[in-house]
């Protein structure tokens, strides 16, 4: 088990504000760290109580949600994550249909999963999405008395009755059965009735006849209350109401408002029949949408202390009258992180070089050509709004060239603030590279085709491996919307004397990559040693390990000439190389002198 304390939540006195709700779900996978967000923010849109949230995960989720909560930094939550390597065991052999696999049956260890001394937790599926406080359903949790020990709703489809086609065989039931969607289990009255002995047992018996189940950990459940329905609590139907083919969910409620949770059971999702599917639809995607960030506000009358909050503390420190306020508070601010946004599967090869860039929605338009232009793996850090987030989702979905790769690390960075933090976003995209060397380059930039395998090619030769060095990637850049790729070196130059392209920022920043000595590039056929200038600012390949971005320039100060200049005109910009600068010398002393200028 591994805890994630992100605030405290102080019990003292009686008040229901004061409780701790607690909350297990499984969760394995990278679509599952999407889903279980929507989940969590309609919880929390409602929620009054501090919350701790009972994770049980494969290893990827574990990593990206530690991550993403820790980032979050939500006021009176807890995460606590329980490795489902360590319990599945417990249900491998059960052979399962059900698309989860392994991970569907999990529920039934709940008992020996969460901690011994928990005696009562609230079962959620990462399909369903809350109308109303969570603290309504932990109050039926009184209502469990005598041998009640476990809340469930009924079956809204004909499944259990057998009626669905033609040799149709389920697992036998209660009338209907009961979904498993959302559970109240008195853990520690399961624990006395040696909940684990008794599911392995009816569940042994059963398979010898029905060889498989087909819902997981629901046929299981549905089996166990057959044979012993007095420990079953039959919870109203507006607290799973189950939006799938053949159902009868709308029999559940009379009017809009009484629902409580909605279940997005069918492989068809939000394409499922019912006369207020729309509204349902709607309440979905307002949370899947909703800003993350309104959710970390502290919760009023809980008595609870918000300890050791290094941001705010750090964000409270800082001089409001400062010129430079808004590029301090940037400089502190975490933002909320979902890392690998979507699936990632790749292992490094020799000399492997992982691109590494960043964008917002504006340049999503570029992933593409990127991908037709750059073989090996890209770790891409995406800032964008919860809505964009979405748009980007089905753009890349829709995407065949995008869907193909799995060895793009997509990180998504969302929005807080007025200004684009993009050295946090090149630090995010570098932390999470898996191969030794990196090519740090802009999504803007267009590799020459065959640089990947050129890339690994020459970093043994020039040493990078064994010595301090970076490869200068000598830059270009063209006015005109349309014009050949050059394929060569040859058509490269000719391209350079026709005025179709430019040494990157000859215009505007010589400066910035005057050092690369373009000349000496038109002639030279071998890697050749440049020196570092004042304000020279190349794209480099490096080894992965290099030292991270200085986040305190955010927009494109100090490191693209289009803010640049917005900030030296104001002075701002000076303040802040100064102070870099000072650091440096600070950190590495006499060698860091050759980075002042005569300003």
């Amino acid at each position: 088990m591994m805890s994630l304390q992100m605030s405290i939540a102080v019990q003292n006195g009686t008040d229901n504000k004061t409780k701790v709700i607690h909350v297990a779900i499984v969760c394995a996978g990278h679509r599952s760290t999407r889903d279980v967000v929507t989940l969590i923010k309609s919880v929390l849109f409602y929620r009054k109580n501090p919350l701790h949230f009972h994770l049980i995960s494969d290893k990827i989720a574990q990593s990206i949600l530690e991550y993403l909560f820790d980032t979050w930094n939500v006021a009176e939550v807890e995460v606590s994550f329980y490795l489902a390597d360590n319990v599945q065991g417990e249900v491998a052999w059960i052979p399962n249909k059900h698309y989860s696999g392994v991970f569907g049956l999990l529920k039934l260890t709940l008992t020996k999963t969460l901690p011994p001394d928990l005696p009562k937790v609230i079962v959620l599926d990462t399909d369903v999405t809350f109308a109303t406080d969570i603290a309504e359903l932990w109050k039926i949790f009184h209502i469990l008395k005598g041998k009640k020990v476990i809340g469930l709703v009924e079956n809204q489809s004909d499944w259990y009755l057998g009626k669905l086609w033609k040799n149709h065989r389920p697992w036998p039931a209660l009338g209907r059965g009961f979904n498993t969607g959302v559970i109240l289990l008195d853990l520690q009255k399961l624990r006395d009735m040696k909940w684990m002995e008794l599911w392995k047992r009816i569940a042994e018996k059963e398979l010898v006849t029905m060889q498989h189940t087909s819902l997981a950990d629901q046929d299981i459940f549905n089996a166990v209350l057959k044979r012993h329905p007095d420990i079953l609590y039959h919870l109203p139907c507006q607290w799973n109401v189950q939006l799938s083919d053949n159902t009868r969910s709308e029999q559940c409620y009379s009017e809009i408002s009484d629902l409580k949770i909605v279940h997005w059971n069918s492989p068809k999702k939000l394409k499922v029949k019912n006369k207020h599917v729309e509204f349902f639809r709607n309440l979905y995607l307002t949370f899947l949408e909703y800003d993350g960030n309104l959710l970390r506000r502290e919760l009023f009358g809980c008595n609870s202390a918000n300890v050791g909050n290094a941001v705010q503390e750090k964000l409270s420190s800082i001089n409001e009258d400062d010129e430079c306020y808004d590029f301090r508070r940037a400089h502190v601010t975490v933002f909320r992180t979902h890392l690998y946004y979507l699936e990632y599967i790749y292992e490094p090869v020799d000399n492997d070089v992982t691109l590494v860039a960043q964008l917002s929605m504006d340049r999503l338009q570029m992933l593409e050509t990127i991908c037709k232009h750059w073989e090996g793996p890209i770790s891409i850090a995406l800032y964008m709004s919860d809505a964009e987030a979405q748009q980007f989702l089905r753009y890349a979905q829709g995407s065949e060239i995008l869907m193909k790769r799995k060895n793009i690390g997509y990180h998504m960075i969302f929005k807080d603030g007025q200004y684009y933090p993009v050295n946090y976003l090149r630090n995010v995209a570098l932390r999470n590279v898996n191969t030794p060397y990196v090519f740090l380059s802009d999504i803007d930039f267009l590799p020459m085709h065959g640089l990947y395998d050129y890339l690994r090619k020459v970093v043994s030769v020039i040493g990078l491996d064994k010595q301090k060095k970076a490869l200068v990637i000598p830059a270009f850049e063209t006015q005109r919307y349309r014009i050949d790729f050059p394929k060569s070196k040859a058509e490269l130059l000719r391209q350079l004397e026709l005025g179709n392209l430019f040494t990157f920022r000859y215009h505007v920043w010589p400066k910035g990559h005057a050092p690369t000595n373009y000349p000496k590039w038109r002639t030279e056929t071998v890697p050749y040693t440049v020196q570092w200038d004042t304000d020279f600012e190349p794209y480099v390949v490096v080894k992965k390990d290099v030292p991270q971005f200085d986040q305190r320039f955010v927009g494109f100060g100090w490191n693209k000439v289009s803010h640049a200049m917005e900030l030296d005109v104001n002075g701002c910009l000076k303040v802040l190389k100064r102070e870099f600068q000072r650091e440096l010398s600070q950190k590495y002393g006499l060698k860091a002198l050759k980075y002042f200028s005569d300003e």
